[in-house]
């Protein structure tokens, strides 16, 4: 675990203490990064309820909802994935905020239209519209597997401020 993940880690766990808010993950490339990068801070239980890794398509589906029609119109990397995984983890959950990240580390897996690189996040907060999920699609570019893993936890972790 790097020290600026740790150091953001205690950030949002401190900003979401104090808004008295709980958060959720649904973690597609990075694998759990984001959950173990706020488990790492002793006393996290206050604040992080859950994470969900859901690599595989099926487990999307299974464990946060996301449809099959979705993903077989747009894709596992898509902002609509990322949008119904985010919800998804908000409905499965206790937490007042969830955010979502799906994407492509590489060094595989890429297509014309999504290079390695490109990561898709999504944001909801509970009793929020649901048109209301934020959400972001980032091109790190092929920086290498560890790289795009670590700055798409980075920025999932910043979605997760209040």
């Amino acid at each position: 675990m790097t020290p600026d993940l740790i150091a953001l880690a205690e950030t949002v766990l401190a900003e979401n203490r104090a808004a008295g808010r709980r958060v959720a993950t649904a973690e597609s490339c990075t694998g759990g990064m984001v959950a173990a990068a706020l488990t790492e801070i002793a006393g996290s239980s206050d604040v992080f309820d859950r994470g969900f890794v859901t690599y595989s398509n099926e487990a999307k589906m299974e464990m946060l909802g996301v449809s099959e029609d979705v993903l077989a119109t747009f894709g596992a990397v898509s902002v609509a994935t990322a949008w119904a995984m985010a919800l998804g983890a908000l409905k499965h959950s206790n937490a007042d905020v969830a955010v979502s990240i799906t994407g492509i580390a590489g060094p595989g897996g890429a297509t014309a239209n999504k290079p390695v690189g490109m990561v898709v996040f999504a944001r909801a907060v509970c009793g929020e519209d649901p048109e209301m999920v934020v959400a972001d699609t980032r091109q790190f570019g092929d920086v290498g597997r560890a790289e795009v893993r670590r700055e798409a936890a980075l920025v999932a972790l910043e979605l997760l401020r209040p």
